[in-house]
């Protein structure tokens, strides 16, 4: 049995949190030791650590940190001192550590003899497979989503066309009132998100461009919402495009187009599937009705039209995870939460994107987002 060290906090570390699910905002070690998963933290944390399926925690007087302290040396060699002397007591000599950890404490290690090996593979697995309170994170995080877009809804239909402009209670209708109209659904739902996309016109052929300015009637609209879970820190996923007043026949097209390659897509998600072959039935559904994609592109070929992304990703701790639906190597698996996120877009004019969060289950793909799909909100 291959030993593991993290050095991390559980806001900013996915492997961390995947282990320690509670909140703990400064660094700590985690190891597993022949299968024994100890934690050396803080005595401040102990008592929120233990109890944690099969934590053990052990406060940092254990190993020595008053001695350390009495040699007058800062808090940071402080903590690496009593991280090595841990490693070292616990009897850990060999171990595997995410590609995130800390050079510093790497070098520590190894000049006590103690061989450290990157592996990211190793910890990307350990959470591909959702555990069941991490299933019920993303869900709250997705029910939030659709919250999100209800209120944003809202304001588009209590929107009023006047002179070429979108008006709500007599001012103009922008991107920044819609956010604050979602993060304020995110908010009462306990959820968190930093940023998203709303974004309008042109705006929406331009990758993650957040949104900004004054949204024009006729025009596409994208909505792509990614709240995390508070207590579970686990994320949700999903993407909307609507039009207030009347979708051009190109924007109603590449609608049409989307909605089916979101379909065929779903059908083709089952236990064992490459994630490359479900980013191709997307593709060539595209590639058949005209439309360029990275596919199908020369290479080096820089697409600005079409569909130049890939089709999903994996979802939990990390917003975007393997998973990868695109051109990369790589198997579904049971238990994986993913995206479909097919588009078209033109560039200069914008596009349209429909995104829906799927778990994969022996059967196929679960669908997880429960929301329509209509151009008119």
């Amino acid at each position: 049995m291959t030993d593991v060290i993290i050095w991390a906090d559980t806001l900013r570390s996915p492997e961390m949190r995947h282990e320690v699910p509670v909140v703990v905002p400064d660094p700590f070690l985690y190891l597993e030791r022949d299968g024994e998963r100890h934690v050396v933290i803080t005595p401040f944390e102990v008592e929120r650590v233990q109890g944690h399926d099969g934590l053990q925690p052990h406060a940092h007087e254990e190993f020595g940190w008053d001695d350390l302290v009495k040699q007058g040396i800062p808090m940071e060699e402080v903590e690496l001192g009593t991280a090595v002397r841990a490693v070292k007591e616990l009897g850990v000599e060999k171990a595997v550590v995410p590609t995130t950890f800390p050079v510093e404490l790497a070098d520590r290690l190894r000049a006590e003899g103690i061989e450290i090996t990157p592996d990211r593979e190793t910890f990307v697995q350990r959470r591909r497979v959702k555990s069941e309170a991490e299933l019920e994170g993303i869900g709250r995080a997705q029910r939030g989503a659709e919250a999100g877009m209800d209120a944003a809804r809202d304001l588009f239909r209590r929107a009023e066309q006047k002179d070429g402009s979108l008006l709500l209670d007599g001012e103009p209708l922008t991107c920044e009132r819609v956010k604050n109209a979602i993060q304020q659904a995110f908010t009462e739902l306990n959820l968190l998100c930093e940023e998203f996309i709303v974004s309008h016109g042109a705006q929406t052929a331009i990758g993650h461009e957040m949104g900004f300015g004054e949204i024009k009637p006729n025009e596409p609209i994208v909505l792509d919402l990614w709240p995390r879970d508070r207590e579970s820190s686990c994320y949700a996923d999903m993407t909307r495009t609507f039009v207030i007043g009347e979708p051009s026949e190109e924007l109603a097209t590449y609608r049409s187009l989307v909605y089916e390659a979101l379909q065929r897509s779903l059908a083709a998600v089952e236990p064992g599937v490459a994630g490359r072959d479900v980013y191709v039935v997307a593709s060539e559904f595209f590639h058949e009705a005209g439309f360029p994609t990275a596919l199908h592109k020369e290479d080096g070929e820089v697409l600005e039209n079409g569909f130049f992304h890939g089709l999903g990703h994996g979802v939990g701790l990390e917003v975007h995870e393997q998973p990868w639906l695109s051109r990369y190597p790589g198997e579904l698996v049971e238990g994986d939460v993913i995206t479909l996120e097919p588009g078209l877009y033109r560039n200069g004019y914008g596009g349209c994107r429909l995104e829906d969060l799927v778990l994969v289950t022996r059967d196929g793909g679960e669908l997880l987002t429960d929301y329509p799909y209509d151009l008119k909100p």
